[in-house]
């Protein structure tokens, strides 16, 4: 079963997105979930933001799949972020990271998390994946990529 096509919308990719930190990420996808989901972009931002302090979300070869748990978020939302240039991450192979996928899930939601994190690491181990949603520029065929693959 593919958790990415439950929880991502076409509308949640954001192609090079022109941003200088993961700070400026988190503040981007919060101003995206208080619109769609009416949650404040605050809760979204601190969430994400104390999640990383324990630990860096950076998977390596680019890639980084921020996450946090959201009080009053009725279900898992995903969000993927292509920067149009690499940002420092603190990954464990030391690389800059270019593509996220950004994952909020109901603070009561434990295993569903666990198992859409486990779907997304498998997913971003495909090199020729990576490289695909790196130069793919429509958004539709970019979706197509990443819910065609669970």
């Amino acid at each position: 079963m593919s958790f990415i096509r439950k929880i991502l919308t076409p509308d949640h990719i954001l192609l090079d997105l022109d941003v200088s930190s993961k700070k400026r990420v988190f503040e981007q996808v919060g101003l995206i979930a208080e619109n769609d989901y009416q949650i404040a972009r605050s809760k979204v931002y601190d969430s994400l933001f104390d999640r990383e302090k324990l630990g860096s979300t950076g998977l390596g070869q680019g890639v980084a799949i921020p996450h946090g748990r959201i009080k009053g978020l009725k279900e898992a939302a995903g969000f993927f972020v292509r920067l149009k240039e690499a940002i420092p991450y603190d990954a464990p192979d030391a690389k800059p990271v270019r593509l996220l996928f950004v994952l909020l899930v109901p603070d009561n939601a434990s295993e569903l998390h666990l198992q859409i994190l486990g779907e997304l690491a498998e997913l971003f181990c495909s090199r020729s994946l990576r490289e695909q949603l790196l130069t793919e520029q429509d958004p539709d065929n970019l979706y197509q990529l990443l819910v065609g693959q669970g």
